[in-house]
């Protein structure tokens, strides 16, 4: 049997990679410091003989006996209530986590699949992004511990790659959403399902005008499983194209729930991204990958399970911890 180790693994992507390997057959061994991850994402898995949970923060040393055939780094503040609150922590983690599971990797002759992000491209000036764009970012913005921490992951990644020889995959993720996301994590899907749950207009920056383009979690898996199984090192976007822009989305998302809110409008945050869209051109000719589940699925599949959450969840608060 296969040994995995996913970083991040009571995340919500974390969670979904480790029941997905699991159900390939692997051993999954899953790390999370808990800062952002939930315990409850996984406690259907904590009984599954073959998974074992570890609280670490891969800020710190890693040590894991034994082989280990692939690591998945997926630990990372995601969202910007999350990496605004704890920048310094969040640039941590990229750097000196990702070069901890990186020197795994290399101690165990491990192949290491590294989350990176589509806010590599910044602000884009170049629309759909594919993965020759460069990025138009802010280092020293707001937004610059969460970007500039994921460029340095993807530079220190193929640092390994080309002077260790290490196994490495990058997976650039755009927009995902789906069960288990966190309704009070600050992402416009979760933040207008919550809102409209609770009876509370739904808030949009700016004019509404900035697109987003929406992945639902199992086709984002499919993608990253098929890139880690890949003899593809260089950066890979996996998202879904279908762009939509935020106030066409609110309006879907009133639709889907039959709530009678308002949409109110408030100023967009600093360096916020205008658009937002894949070229999945190189997914589609590498790994054979395009999402198959439809917007519109994939909202009636999340949606029934957020408001199939006990009510106290809707108005559970951000608890962030130092580490």
């Amino acid at each position: 049997m296969k040994r995995v180790l996913i970083t991040g693994a009571a995340g919500f992507l974390g969670s979904h990679l480790s029941d997905r390997f699991i159900k390939e057959g692997y051993y999954v061994i899953g790390m999370d410091n808990l800062v952002t991850g939930d315990l409850r994402n996984i406690e259907h898995l904590r009984s599954n003989p073959h998974f074992e949970f570890i609280h670490h923060d891969v800020s710190k040393h890693i040590v894991i006996d034994g082989d280990l055939d692939y690591i998945l780094n997926f630990a990372s503040p995601a969202s910007p209530i999350d990496y605004l609150k704890i920048p310094i922590q969040t640039l941590k983690v990229g750097s000196l986590g990702t070069h901890n599971c990186l020197g795994l990797a290399k101690a165990k002759g491990a192949r290491i699949l590294v989350a990176s992000t589509s806010e590599v491209y910044g602000d884009p000036l170049v629309h759909p992004q594919n993965e020759e764009y460069w990025g138009h970012v802010n280092p020293v913005g707001l937004r610059g511990c969460y970007d500039e921490a994921k460029r340095f992951q993807e530079a220190i990644t193929m640092a390994y790659h080309r002077h260790h020889g290490v196994e490495t995959r990058i997976v650039r993720i755009f927009n995902t959403y789906g069960p288990r996301m966190r309704l009070n994590d600050g992402r416009v899907l979760p933040a207008f399902i919550g809102q409209a749950l609770r009876g509370e207009d739904l808030t949009v920056f700016g004019d509404g005008s900035q697109t987003r383009s929406f992945c639902y979690v199992d086709d984002l898996v499919e993608g990253i499983y098929r890139l880690l199984l890949s003899d593809h090192p260089m950066p890979v976007n996996v998202g879904n194209p279908a762009e939509i822009t935020i106030g066409q989305f609110a309006e879907e998302i009133i639709k889907l729930t039959g709530t009678s809110q308002k949409v109110i409008y408030k100023p967009l945050p600093q360096d916020d991204p205008k658009q937002r869209q894949p070229d999945i051109t190189l997914a589609r000719k590498v790994l054979g990958w395009e999402p198959k589940v439809s917007r519109e699925e994939g909202l009636r599949i999340t949606y029934d399970y957020f408001r199939n959450l006990p009510e106290e969840r809707l108005y559970e608060e951000s608890n962030h911890r130092q580490f």
